[in-house]
């Protein structure tokens, strides 16, 4: 009988479990109390039931990890330098989406050869997520392949349901199970709705198909995240950070009962994908944020050691401290930015 299935499949390849991953790096008990206090922290500022503003900060992806930690030092002490205003989630992004192709994230290339050691990035990325959670900062990550969680969730203080991804039925079901707050993106094209239709749906509970920690195949049934939330990030080439675009999405989160606040992404969109207006970006939210608009609650940035970014090379051909993906701030602007909303 000739085949009719897997025909373009080369080869597949054992991989390890979840549970197998968190027995050989575990997490301790101090990590679960920054997590679980950090979650909630998170919750009651998306309610408004605590003041502070969240930030969401650092690099677009991670590709190295003794940047990354010098990065996660340098953000811990500003960290306790504002910690009266402002709660600092540092992002850990392991997978990054790609339009076309190119380099998919520390997980699925974590040698950066093009060598797709799956399991060695898992294993990297949580190790990695530990060694942040160690030096006292929750992390914030974009979940894309819906069978990651299981193997990095437990160390998760905010994921993130990107651009691409929010009109996803396989998303909106997978964070419906997620035990973190939930941020979606809104729409490339700037549509908010995408992005509140995903909240709504997220909420609810869901039946879909999932492993489990032993890396079974199982039917997952969820009982709904009640702290998803809408990010704004722009649309094509027109920023909505704008007071008249806040306002109209509160008028949209209020007709669909939803009581989350608002995060807004100075990058992508909202900075014309140009790193250097980041900061525009930023100091207009804050000034909103000043005059008395509680619904915003956070702002993201994207910022690293250096600013700019670099093409995708060998490791020993790499500059430090700059990043492999879309262009950052600098660590001098990302410490002005952050010092400033915590005074105003």
């Amino acid at each position: 009988m000739e085949l009719t299935d897997n025909l373009n499949i080369k080869q597949f390849k054992p991989l390890i479990t979840p549970w197998q991953l968190k027995e050989q790096l575990p997490i301790s008990d101090q990590v679960s109390e920054l997590v679980t206090i950090s979650r909630k922290a998170i919750q009651n500022i998306l309610l408004n039931k605590d003041s502070r503003t969240m930030i969401i900060v650092g690099p677009c992806s991670l590709h190295d990890c003794k940047a990354t930690l010098e990065y996660a030092q340098k953000l811990k002490q500003l960290q306790q330098q504002v910690a009266d205003k402002i709660l600092i989630i540092m992002r850990a992004y392991f997978e990054k989406p790609r339009t076309t192709l190119g380099w998919k994230g520390m997980i699925y290339d974590p040698h950066l050869d093009n060598s797709y050691d799956i399991e060695g990035g898992l294993r990297q990325a949580r190790e990695l997520s530990l060694s942040i959670a160690n030096i006292g900062l929750p992390i914030a990550v974009e979940f894309l392949d819906p069978i990651v969680p299981q193997y990095l969730a437990d160390l998760v203080s905010w994921a993130a349901i990107g651009a691409r991804t929010t009109e996803s039925q396989i998303h909106r079901q997978m964070a419906s199970g997620l035990s973190m707050p939930t941020g979606f993106k809104n729409a490339t094209d700037g549509n908010l709705t995408t992005a509140i239709d995903a909240v709504k749906a997220a909420s609810s509970p869901h039946s879909f198909m999932g492993i489990d920690r032993n890396g079974q195949v199982v039917i997952a049934e969820t009982g709904g995240n009640k702290y998803g939330h809408i990010v704004m990030r722009g649309g094509a080439d027109t920023p909505n950070f704008g007071s008249e675009y806040v306002a109209f999405a509160e008028i949209l989160l209020s007709k669909a009962n939803i009581p989350t606040g608002i995060v807004i992404d100075c990058s992508h969109a909202n900075s014309y994908k140009d790193y250097k207006k980041q900061g525009l970006a930023f100091m207009d939210v804050a000034d909103q944020i000043h005059k008395g608009n509680s619904r915003i609650v956070g702002l993201m940035l994207e910022s690293f050691l250096k600013e700019g970014s670099q093409p995708f090379d060998r490791p020993q051909n790499l500059e430090y401290g700059v990043s492999l993906t879309d262009s950052c701030i600098g660590w001098e602007e990302t410490e002005q930015l952050i010092t400033h909303l915590a005074k105003i």
